[in-house]
């Protein structure tokens, strides 16, 4: 597993003899070269395969650094590509095997590339049985998970099916590895933060919604015994800016309310 110093993106990679199958390629060029003096000037490995977890520019940023690999990511990844705050046009390549489901034998493992659509709609899940881990992309950040353009609904879905593969080890698409309990810390987070913002648009007078949802804690948010990494904290942040300018949770207390009143 690589862990970039560019947004902490991560790329792990399944080695059979000298050939890797790379998912994600980490988010600069900076990184991404970083990985392929370690994996082909380093160990003498030739990169055949890239797997992307979904299309946005901080997870691709290598595919461009091995042409004769073939790359491989959902139908829907334009969909993703176009839809991110800070696309960055230079990492894009077209992929050359399009997919909703597959399976990939790899050397002892069995990598199983499963639609599970959350942050973005091409999402993937690469779930390796027989390493007892499952790569999940940014349907978490750590234990929180990051909002900006998604349907927390989705998200929130998304998770359960990754519950549902029973894995002790989880690959995030940033920060690193965890164990299982992230993914009850990331749907804790997700149903903390959106019963707080819903409380504050259904109560607080119109002019202070903005100021009251900025100053949501991330402490206030996270599963018990769980301490913010740094990381953590900022994409919190993040979350309370585009929660106020992409109106997130906003038809969620639209139907609170509606609810209330009947």
């Amino acid at each position: 597993m690589f862990v970039g110093d560019s947004v902490e993106s991560v790329a792990t990679a399944f080695i059979d003899g000298d050939n890797v199958l790379l998912v994600d390629s980490l988010g600069s060029t900076e990184d991404a070269e970083e990985l392929r003096r370690v994996l082909c000037d380093g160990m003498g490995k030739t990169v055949r395969m890239i797997a992307s977890t979904h299309f946005m520019s901080d997870h691709i940023a290598g595919l461009s650094l091995f042409p004769d690999a073939l790359v491989m990511a959902h139908r829907h990844f334009r969909h993703a590509f176009l839809s991110q705050n800070r696309l960055v046009a230079a990492f894009y390549r077209e992929p050359d095997l399009i997919l909703d489901n597959m399976a990939v034998r790899w050397g002892r493992h069995q990598l199983r590339l499963l639609y599970n659509p959350g942050k973005t709609m091409d999402h993937f899940s690469v779930d390796v049985p027989t390493a007892d881990l499952v790569c999940v992309g940014d349907n978490i950040v750590g234990n929180i998970v990051y909002l900006s353009r998604a349907d927390p609904a989705l998200q929130r879905a998304a998770i359960g099916r990754i519950r549902q593969f029973g894995r002790g080890r989880i690959v995030g698409g940033h920060i690193g590895a965890f164990d299982a309990a992230v993914l009850d810390n990331a749907l804790h987070y997700l149903a903390r933060i959106q019963d707080s913002v819903v409380r504050i648009r259904t109560q607080a007078p119109a002019p202070d919604v903005a100021a009251r949802i900025a100053a949501i804690r991330i402490e206030d948010c996270l599963a018990p015994q769980v301490v913010p990494t740094a990381f953590e904290r900022e994409w919190h942040g993040n979350n309370l800016e585009a929660i106020v300018a992409q109106s997130i949770f906003a038809l969620d207390a639209s139907l609170a309310a509606l609810e209330k009143a009947a």
